[in-house]
């Protein structure tokens, strides 16, 4: 076959991408120490660009609808349209950085081209600089987009100089035709695919009906969740542009909650989460007597073997936020108890299993059904948590310190909040819809109070806890 076709979650992403709903995921990187030049950028991801491949492709779209789309290299890769350049004016803020970044994401990738684009940001104040790395979901989920960082960046300070790259000699594109013919194929073949599974059907009779009760279980489970979304201010008609704000807290204080309290870091998180949305809700006037929303929580499925490979490999569960609870120790306990439920009731294996029967639908169902699920509230927000390496990074010799995740937003969702891991460190990116969320700073403060409430219930330690009002926030336009 011509290229390597997307998988039936990945091209789910393109599906979704309709209106002003944009899916691409984005970090903010700041770095300690002086701007490198432009050319000395280009040249490092140049000399980094064979150990990612996917960077150096190009979608095509089968005609007719045919066929999902494939990854084709491109013969006509101009770095430069890829890594760009830019700077801040004077004084170079936290806030105007995060500015920058609600307008680059606020911006379509351009389908014709590869599906990414890297910012190099001079003028930050404190003799830093940043990076905004920009990449489809298509082509990327959060886990993956990790083990790309390990790869641009270094592990040291001073590196051991690599070997040149080997000559990138890109592959004949593919015309209309052949991409049609192999679309075409491959619908004669996948049939036999599933004959040998209805062979195995038989051949194992009580395993296959057990795994297939299985599966209905567990679809049954993630179908029954996904409709007790309740209305929201965070459920409505979202626009194209968007405002960013950022979090900043320690692991360490994050893991004190979770050893006192019980549960897991994503369960400390998710308290938080609800705390802050129930302050947010209630300081506007909205009543959260017996209030639960549901957060969509994505979880890697990725094998160990897989890490270094692009694509998604997710499932997701429906997370209970108990917003009307204002006691932090009760929270936590709720959505531990919670969290534990959902593992035993096989929703992640639900989504999982959903996601792989795109792979056998024609695009065009898939298609409808991407638009069908943008138009319902199966969850009123995304909560997204990424463990990122636990060690220090390196770009040229410059220290990474904080890495600012940002994370799309789905149609009648308008606010969405991931969080990154890194070398001790846990930063919040908010991401908001510009209309519909004009006080996301507020959010960020209420999210930053309930985080340190959860700190002081549970004897977290006092220093580690109140480096999160070092926060540097944004709320910000396009």
């Amino acid at each position: 076959m011509h290229g390597s076709r997307l998988t039936g979650l990945d091209s789910s992403f393109l599906h979704l991408e309709e209106g002003p709903a944009h899916m691409h995921v984005a970090g903010v990187a700041v770095f300690d120490g002086p701007v490198p030049t432009y050319d000395e950028y280009r040249d490092h991801v140049e000399s980094r660009l064979h150990l990612v491949p996917r960077f150096r492709q190009k979608l095509r779209f089968v005609p007719y609808g045919q066929g999902r789309p494939v990854w084709v290299d491109d013969p006509r890769l101009n770095l430069a349209y890829h890594v760009r350049h830019t700077a801040l004016p004077a004084p170079g803020s936290h806030e105007q950085l995060m500015n920058l970044a609600a307008r680059v994401f606020s911006q379509r990738l351009d389908r014709s081209k590869p599906l990414w684009e890297m910012w190099l940001v001079d003028g930050l104040e404190d003799g830093r600089f940043a990076v905004i790395g920009k990449s489809h979901h298509c082509l990327i989920d959060g886990v993956s987009g990790v083990d790309i960082t390990t790869v641009i960046y270094d592990l040291e300070p001073d590196p051991e100089t690599p070997a040149p790259p080997p000559t990138w000699i890109p592959s004949p594109e593919p015309s209309n035709a052949q991409l049609l013919a192999d679309a075409l194929v491959e619908r004669v073949t996948d049939p036999g695919e599933m004959l040998r599974g209805v062979r195995a059907l038989f051949r194992a009779p009580r395993q296959a009906l057990g795994n297939a009760r299985d599966a209905i279980e567990a679809v049954g489970s993630l179908a029954r969740a996904g409709t007790a979304a309740p209305s929201t201010p965070f459920n409505v008609e979202i626009g194209p542009y968007r405002r960013v704000a950022t979090v900043e807290t320690d692991l360490t204080t994050l893991k004190q909650i979770k050893n006192e309290g019980g549960g897991t870091v994503n369960d400390v998180v998710l308290a938080a989460v609800s705390g802050a949305l129930g302050r947010y809700l209630r300081a506007r006037g909205h009543s959260t007597h017996d209030l639960e929303l549901r957060a969509m929580v994505p979880i890697s499925v990725r094998a160990a073997e897989e890490h270094g490979a692009l694509g998604n490999r997710v499932s997701t569960m429906m997370a209970p936020l108990p917003v009307s609870c204002e006691d932090p120790v009760e929270r936590l306990h709720l959505v531990s108890a919670s969290m534990g439920d959902l593992k035993d009731s096989k929703q992640a294996v639900g989504a999982s299993m959903l996601t792989e029967l795109a792979d056998f639908a024609p695009p065009t169902i898939a298609h409808q059904a991407a638009r069908l699920q943008a138009r319902q509230r199966f969850f009123n927000l995304v909560v997204t948590n990424v463990p990122g390496p636990q060690f220090p990074l390196y770009l040229l010799g410059r220290k990474l310190l904080h890495n600012y995740p940002m994370v799309p937003l789905a149609r009648n969702q308008a606010l969405c909040i991931g969080l990154m891991s890194y070398d001790g460190k846990v930063d919040f990116g908010l991401v908001g819809d510009y209309d519909a969320m004009p006080d996301l700073d507020d959010f960020a403060e209420d999210l930053e109070a309930a985080i340190n409430e959860l700190a002081e219930a549970f004897g977290a330690s006092t220093s580690a806890s109140q480096r999160t009002l070092r926060r540097r926030r944004a709320a910000s336009s396009a």
